[in-house]
């Protein structure tokens, strides 16, 4: 493990490895002096994580948290971290939209996740959230859907003014009741159109229920064929 730890790419390794700096200390009386001068760099390292950025370095914030399984694949280089978006689509046909459902298959340009859930072995971070919504030009056409100008989630005041909320791991991750006015950043040129930044990013475990639920107060003025998309950016976990 020593081995391992000593050239891992990560600046959290500590934790991934459970190894502190007292530990190393400790290590370091038996070790060679190539060894030595890689745990000296290594202590100064621990609990640093500002080198790594963005949803990397939310990510290895949660390196203690991350289960037992996908620790062990991570410290043994089976399982890397990449960028990524789950994303999903559903037609606003109700006050209650649930934007990913136990029944759900993967389609491209619909939702890149089936069944409401990460596979095996992909843990995700989730840093931000995107939401956006937009009309199907094409309604009679099944390709319709695939083809959605999405758009701010202001241009549809009765969507503007609902709530969300968002759970994972059987936990509430964002409470009920958030306002979805938070994802009407138009006027704000320092973000993407339709992201809310997460100042308390989130842990997603594989094989858990991903649930991202639209609550509406009203459906007045929304078009039959209004869309919502939804869009969770981070990091995850990738052979």
């Amino acid at each position: 493990m020593l081995n391992e730890f000593l050239n891992s790419e990560y600046n959290n390794a500590g934790e991934l490895y459970g190894i502190d700096a007292e530990k190393l200390a400790r290590i370091a009386h038996s070790a060679t002096p190539v060894e030595k001068a890689q745990i000296v760099k290594k202590i100064a390292q621990q609990g640093q994580i500002q080198a790594s950025r963005g949803s990397r370095k939310d990510f290895e914030k949660h390196f203690a948290m991350l289960p037992k399984h996908i620790k062990d694949e991570l410290g043994k280089g089976n399982l890397r971290l990449s960028d990524y978006t789950i994303y999903s689509i559903k037609q606003i046909n109700s006050k209650t939209i649930k934007m990913f459902e136990p029944q759900d298959d993967k389609e491209v340009g619909v939702r890149n996740v089936a069944n409401a859930k990460l596979p095996k072995n992909m843990v995700m971070v989730v840093s931000g959230i995107f939401l956006l919504t937009g009309k199907n030009e094409a309604p009679t056409n099944p390709e319709g859907r695939k083809s959605i100008e999405f758009k701010s989630v202001g241009t549809v005041n009765a969507v503007c003014n609902g709530e969300f909320s968002f759970k994972a791991n059987r936990k509430q991750l964002i409470p009920e009741n958030q306002a979805i006015r938070c994802f009407a950043t138009d006027n704000n040129q320092t973000i993407p159109m339709g992201y809310y930044p997460l100042d308390n990013p989130r842990l997603v475990n594989d094989d858990e229920l991903i649930e991202f639920t639209v609550e509406l107060g009203t459906q007045l003025n929304i078009d039959p064929d209004q869309w919502l998309y939804v869009g969770l950016v981070g990091t995850v976990t990738t052979p």
